[in-house]
C-alpha cells in the first residue's frame, strides 16, 4: 500500500507511485518532481485512474528524447504507466506547467 496524503506521495517498494485518490493540483507536480530526480536508467510504474496522456506529451516537449513511456495496463479504471529516465535532464530544466484532465 501507498503511503499517501495530500503533499507526500510515495513510491512503494516495488517502484509504484499511486496517484488515483491525489488531486490533480497536487499529484501532477509530485510526478514531474519524481521522474527529475530519478537517476538516469531508473523508473517508476505511475498508477493513475485516467490515461496521463496529457503529461506524456508535456514530457516530451519539456524533456524530448530523456524518457520512455510504456503501458502495463490502459483502463478502464486504472492505467499503470512506466516511465523510465533515458538520459539526464538539460541544466535548468523547468518542470512542464499543467494539470491532468480526464
Amino acid at each position: 500500500m501507498t503511503n499517501t496524503t495530500p503533499t507526500e506521495i510515495t513510491l512503494t517498494p516495488d517502484k509504484v507511485m499511486d496517484v488515483r485518490n491525489i488531486p490533480c493540483s497536487i499529484k501532477h507536480g509530485a510526478i514531474v518532481r519524481t521522474f527529475q530526480e530519478l537517476p538516469v536508467g531508473d523508473y517508476f510504474i505511475l498508477l493513475n485512474d485516467h490515461n496521463p496522456v496529457r503529461l506524456r506529451d508535456q514530457f516530451a516537449a519539456q524533456w524530448p528524447d530523456t524518457f520512455a513511456w510504456q503501458y502495463f495496463e490502459q483502463g478502464p479504471n486504472d492505467f499503470r504507466v512506466k516511465i523510465t529516465k533515458l538520459a539526464a535532464l538539460p541544466a535548468g530544466s523547468v518542470p512542464p506547467s499543467g494539470a491532468c484532465q480526464h
